[in-house]
């Protein structure tokens, strides 16, 4: 079976030889049982942020929340979309000659694939230089990181990634079936010129750099804190921010770990051009961690609280001994006393104060 003339077969040339077939029954199993614990794990995550959001409502922390909510409400969407798109394939048998002879649909799911791919690491790393912003430059932060200025953020970086996944529309190139007839997304086989090589490279090289600017601006975050910490003996100023270092973290770590064989795979397709050496097997379970960075995500702000990580700290310290674990250096205080003492310290007016006090002393 050659490539077909007809677009809606794109793809299915290279469908004769290949092993990558899997029993039906448990691929819509697993495809429905994914789509549903990713759905439920990001309504509840997004519950969540809005009362977080709802409660506290100044600058440093609404910020915040609001790229986290529109990270969950992305990846809530990309379950939805993709995963009705998937097991309807599947249902269908994968018998993509019957129901995408116009390849409507393959067109449609590949821009799904790319834009619910790459949203998600874009606003990791949005989160990642917000938090590092609000951590090293707090006034600047205080005034310019409104509510305001944090939608147009996030419309600007779902803009950008839905240009990303038309720019092959654009251009006049379809998305392609792929190997294992279960999805579609860039020409991945017999890659005939430049421009199919450059969609790969240009989505891989784009989220490892949303990859790259997460881990960097997390760095510098954390390194901030802990010199704060050291110098400082205000332990209560800053704790909202671990808060949301820690989940950050958890996010690029879940991200890297995810993200990162999927990114590395299409890349090297886009070097090695039809000298690749990744099987559709690769391919697939590439795709399929990929798949698991949006059932994770939600789980970082359900389990990565402030209330949960007080109450395992309490539960650490019964099992372990109170003299075994000692954090004061991060005392999860509530938020509102962190944001008071945050708010006095960073104050001009305070600081005159704490500056008097010395000399009125010295003077009685």
């Amino acid at each position: 079976m050659n490539s077909s003339k007809s677009p809606g077969l794109a793809g299915f040339g290279i469908l004769k030889n290949t092993t990558c077939h899997m029993e039906k029954k448990i691929s819509v199993f697993f495809s429905i049982i994914f789509m549903t614990v990713g759905i439920l794990s990001n309504s509840l995550a997004i519950v969540i942020l809005m009362k977080a959001y709802q409660r506290f409502r100044q600058k440093s922390k609404a910020s915040f929340l609001l790229l986290a909510s529109g990270l969950v409400v992305t990846d809530l969407f990309g379950h939805l979309i993709n995963g009705a798109i998937a097991v309807f394939v599947y249902a269908s048998d994968k018998d993509w000659i019957r129901f995408n002879q116009s390849n409507i649909l393959c067109s449609v799911f590949g821009i799904c694939m790319v834009f619910f791919g790459l949203c998600p690491l874009f606003l990791g790393s949005v989160m990642a230089v917000e938090r590092c912003i609000g951590v090293t430059k707090p006034i600047f932060h205080s005034t310019k990181m409104t509510s305001k200025h944090v939608k147009m953020m996030l419309t600007m970086v779902c803009l950008f990634a839905v240009l990303i996944a038309l720019l092959p529309i654009l251009r006049f190139r379809a998305y392609q079936i792929q190997a294992s007839r279960t999805w579609c997304f860039y020409k991945t086989e017999h890659i005939e010129d430049w421009e199919d090589r450059f969609y790969l490279l240009l989505f891989s090289c784009l989220g490892l750099l949303a990859l790259a600017i997460s881990f960097l601006c997390n760095a510098v975050t954390g390194i901030t804190l802990l010199r704060v910490k050291f110098k400082s003996q205000q332990r209560q100023g800053r704790s909202h921010h671990f808060e949301m270092i820690i989940q950050l973290l958890a996010i690029m770590c879940v991200s890297c770990i995810c993200w990162s064989p999927f990114l590395v795979t299409m890349a090297r397709i886009g070097i090695n051009d039809s000298h690749s050496e990744e099987t559709c097997e690769t391919i697939l379970f590439a795709l399929r961690m990929a798949t698991w960075n949006q059932i994770l995500d939600p789980w970082v702000y359900i389990l990565l609280r402030k209330a949960v990580l007080k109450n395992l700290y309490k539960i650490t310290r019964r099992c372990c001994g109170v003299h075994i674990v000692n954090l004061h250096m991060w005392e999860l205080s509530s938020i509102k006393n962190s944001l008071k003492v945050a708010a006095i310290s960073e104050s001009p007016v305070s600081s005159k104060q704490i500056n008097l006090q010395p000399l009125s002393s010295t003077g009685q």
